[in-house]
């Protein structure tokens, strides 16, 4: 049948009970989650925090959103860089840019319902990736565009290397 939903010497404690003993949201967040997480596993649904859980959950889309735009900013911020300043080109840069890539995919596999908002996060992620890049490579911002520049194939399979082939 599982664990109890609440441990310890609530887990004896009748319903109304435990409600006066459970972990307040707003005082004790690892314990909510703990308890809340073990509520649903023992199908006490009627004990649950549902607002409290909504949040949280919606607030867990949000943040797999973040990791993808993340992954985007410093790619496509990378790629500016390396586009204009050649004479700056490193190692470090080429590693960036494999690792963000990585994480792109990543963040698809574990996420495939993302997959519809690629285009959102690459137009929410640009223009801190075209600041970012303006600032380190002490550029004036007008000299990047003010729209990504890079197709989907560019940002993901476009290769880079700092020594020239041989």
């Amino acid at each position: 049948m599982g664990e109890p939903a609440v441990k310890g010497e609530t887990a004896t404690m009748s319903s109304p009970e435990r409600a006066t003993h459970r972990a307040r949201y707003e005082d004790d967040f690892y314990s909510w989650l703990v308890e809340q997480a073990g509520l649903l596993r023992a199908n006490q649904l009627d004990d649950l925090d549902r607002v409290h859980v909504a949040e949280e959950l919606e607030g867990l889309s949000k943040s797999e959103f973040a990791k993808l735009q993340s992954a985007l900013r410093v790619l496509v911020m990378h790629m500016l860089k390396w586009d204009q300043q050649a004479e700056h080109r490193t190692r470090s840069w080429v590693f960036s840019i494999r690792e963000q890539r990585r994480r792109y995919h990543t963040v698809l596999l574990d996420n495939p319902g993302l997959k519809p908002r690629v285009d959102e996060a690459l137009a929410r992620a640009y223009p801190s990736s075209r600041d970012w890049a303006a600032e380190e490579t002490h550029l004036p911002l007008d000299e990047f565009p003010e729209e990504c520049p890079y197709s989907w194939d560019e940002l993901l399979e476009r290769p880079f290397a700092v020594d020239p082939p041989k």
